[in-house]
């Protein structure tokens, strides 16, 4: 078992290693050695994770998903197996416990009294301005024109 959080922990066969030829640095290694780790896990399936974090972690991986979904990820920053295969576990849980916080709901500021006041005053200007723009009449013989 993987200890993600307290309350989260994946078992090991939920978690499928494939390695393959990594690309970039690495000399006579990159052309003759499968030291780079793809790393594959069935988010859709998984009995370890609740609905909600099942959720989150969808959108947090973005395309890292396939389809059918599964969560994708490539390690190849290192030249051995051994660290790729523990950075690519270091990524998984790291995704699992980020979506594995709740997110704070977002509370809808209320305006201060400054404001209210400028808006206000704003309002009191632009209905000064539009009275000002009025026709007003002089005598009875205006009306007549």
């Amino acid at each position: 078992m993987i200890r993600v959080t307290p309350t989260i922990a994946i078992h090991e066969n939920e978690i499928k290693l494939s390695f393959i030829r990594s690309s970039g640095p690495g000399g006579q290694n990159v052309n003759k050695l499968s030291t780079a780790v793809q790393l594959r896990f069935n988010v859709k399936n998984s009995p370890s994770l609740s609905d909600a974090v099942r959720t989150r972690l969808i959108r947090l991986a973005g395309d890292k998903m396939t389809k059918d979904g599964s969560l994708v990820i490539r390690a190849g920053r290192f030249r051995t197996q051994e660290r790729n295969r523990q950075d690519a576990m270091n990524r998984l849980i790291k995704l699992i416990q980020n979506a594995s916080m709740k997110p704070k709901p977002r509370i809808k500021p209320k305006p201060s009294r400054a404001l209210k006041e400028r808006i206000l005053a704003a309002k009191r200007r632009r209905s000064e301005l539009k009275r000002m723009r009025r026709w007003v009449s002089t005598s009875e013989n205006d009306h007549k024109i």
